[in-house]
């Protein structure tokens, strides 16, 4: 750790500035939990109720389970659903059974997840019914000897469990019928069974893995990052320290944020379980449907990306509903447009701050004061309890001292072991004891820190450095401007020159002009876009993050296409 960590001098003194942890595994949240609060609700989802009690024995019953079948300790076991009750028990059932999570995006195509399986050797895989035909085609090629499946009916209440089904098969045309027998195992038929003899694993906190995480893969192949017990205890237990206002299990939090995503995994699923707060689930982001569960179910956290806020905020009927209840939120995955944060505050009443943080990370790092300190424009906010940050020279690998840009590098107990079975990757990654971020940004005097941009998407263009995220900070702040995104395309001119890609908010429009004359008030004039392209909608990741990676791919295939035409 470096001496000089100017942000310490910040903290409220409700936030230690050093955490220690407990030695233990990360399935001992939910053990403990469910002994203080039995019969407190952990979970809603569509209208149903779980308690603690019930997730914790639903839990023990399938870890069982999983080592009747042949699950043993460190064996992967993958699981590929949306936020529903089962992926809580499937998360903490493969921990008390000794197994490895493999969180698996639902919406993985064969190529996707048939690579994901095969890298990782997982075991099993617990999913959905509509997706059992998708892993039946992959299962040859991977290292899956079992597949257990569940339905989202199998969550609700009476009489929606009934009717659902006819619902699923209109939304999706299909009706999956799988039977409990050979290598096919249906969640129903488990939880009926009496309670398996249960060999309770011995864990090293400090090595042995909880999480094989899956990073985005927006360049290259995902790579598996390797996140242990102590990683998650570590990340979460500073979580709850930064929320030092919440009380403990008196929040109801929402979860929007997937699961299989390790941002909700942390900040909802495993600061839930801690806390002992429920958690109301929904298993897909859709704004009119978010913001009724808002007012009917009251939840106080609220843990988001900007794209779910900017889809909140740009829904036209939301002068109607009451959001009253929403007391903190901490946004992640992506840049916070101010002019976001601002509108959400007016309308809510609550906070909403701008994170940092990396899968590698498990995830956070840094964040914005939530309580009792003055906004700070722009910045990502100071580094959590343990955690130290800096800023290296891209030139020499020198730190640097505030005020300059360079590689934001930080280190602490929840940086990452590696990657899976990529020691040449995680030696480049990490680099004594420090996590290289890949972004690029500054510290100031305070020690506050700042992202200008990931190191890859810096434009270079007529030998000016050029950071996208200044340029979406003022479209943002145009109001016809729903969602802004600036990426560098090819230029036989200048090496490269400076994109925005536009989603206007519904019944408003603008010209490339109008745009032009906006940002030209506020940038100088080798920032300006020299290209303006209006679109329906962007490609982003399943957390709502943005992939300017496939934008750049597209323009990239096109540049090269004109070139062969030309030739």
């Amino acid at each position: 750790m470096t001496e000089y960590k100017p942000w310490l001098s910040l903290y409220p003194e409700e936030i230690p500035k050093e955490l220690i942890y407990e030695n233990q595994p990360v399935q001992d949240f939910l053990k403990k939990t469910a002994a203080e609060f039995p019969e407190k609700t952990a979970v809603h989802f569509m209208g149903k109720e779980f308690t603690y009690s019930y997730i914790y024995e639903a839990a023990l019953k399938l870890a069982g389970y999983l080592q009747s079948i042949g699950i043993e300790k460190d064996d992967r076991v993958a699981v590929m659903l949306p936020n529903t009750p089962q992926s809580v028990i499937s998360y903490y059932g493969i921990l008390l059974a000794g197994g490895i999570v493999v969180p698996t995006n639902p919406l993985y195509m064969e190529r996707e997840l048939a690579y994901q399986l095969k890298d990782s050797g997982a075991k099993a895989i617990i999913t959905m019914d509509i997706l059992f035909p998708r892993v039946s085609k992959v299962k040859q090629q991977t290292d899956l000897q079992h597949i257990i499946v569940t339905a989202i009916k199998d969550a609700l209440p009476f009489p929606k469990n009934l009717i659902y089904p006819f619902i699923q098969k209109k939304q999706y045309g299909i009706v999956v019928n799988v039977k409990h027998e050979g290598n096919h195992h249906l969640w129903t038929e488990i939880l009926k069974l009496s309670s398996l003899p249960l060999s309770e694993q011995e864990i090293d906190f400090e090595n042995d893995l909880a999480l094989l995480q899956y990073t985005g893969g927006t360049t290259g192949f995902p790579k598996g990052v390797m996140l242990t017990h102590r990683n998650l205890v570590a990340n979460t237990a500073m979580c709850r320290a930064w929320l030092y206002k919440c009380e403990r299990g008196k929040e109801t939090v929402l979860g929007i944020l997937p699961f299989f995503h390790v941002y909700g995994m942390t900040t909802v699923l495993l600061l839930s379980v801690l806390e002992g707060n429920k958690m109301v689930l929904m298993p897909k982001f859709d704004a009119g449907d978010t913001l009724k569960t808002i007012q009917k179910q009251k939840p106080t956290l609220f843990p988001g990306a900007p794209t779910i806020y900017i889809g909140l905020l740009n829904h036209p009927d939301i002068e109607k509903y009451d959001l009253s209840s929403i007391d903190s939120c901490i946004s992640g995955s992506a840049a916070l447009p101010v002019e976001v944060q601002q509108k959400f505050e007016q309308i809510t009443g609550g906070k909403l701050v701008e994170g940092y943080g990396l899968t590698e990370s498990s995830p956070v790092t840094h964040a914005n004061f939530l309580w009792d300190m003055p906004r700070i424009k722009g910045s990502i906010g100071v580094p959590w309890p343990n955690t130290d940050a800096v800023i290296f020279s891209m030139e020499n690998g020198e730190k640097l001292p505030p005020g300059e840009i360079g590689e934001i590098a930080v280190k602490g107990p929840q940086v990452m072991k590696g990657y899976w079975n990529r020691p040449d990757d995680t030696e480049q990654t990490l680099r004594d004891g420090w996590l290289l971020t890949g972004d690029l940004g500054y510290m100031d005097e305070e020690g506050y820190f700042y992202v200008v941009d990931r190191k890859k998407d810096m434009i270079i263009a007529g030998g000016f450095n050029i950071y996208p995220r200044e340029i979406e900070e003022i479209l943002y702040e145009h109001p016809a401007v729903q969602e802004a995104v600036v990426a560098g395309i090819p230029d036989p001119y200048r090496g490269e020159t400076v994109k925005a890609y536009i989603v206007l908010k519904d019944g408003n429009e603008v010209s490339e002009e109008d745009l032009n004359v906006f940002v030209r008030k506020h940038l100088a004039a080798f920032k300006v876009p020299r290209v303006y392209e209006f679109r329906e909608e962007l490609p982003k990741t399943a957390v709502g993050k943005i992939l300017r990676r496939a934008l750049i791919d597209e323009e990239k295939k096109k540049f090269t296409e004109d070139e062969e035409k030309q030739a």
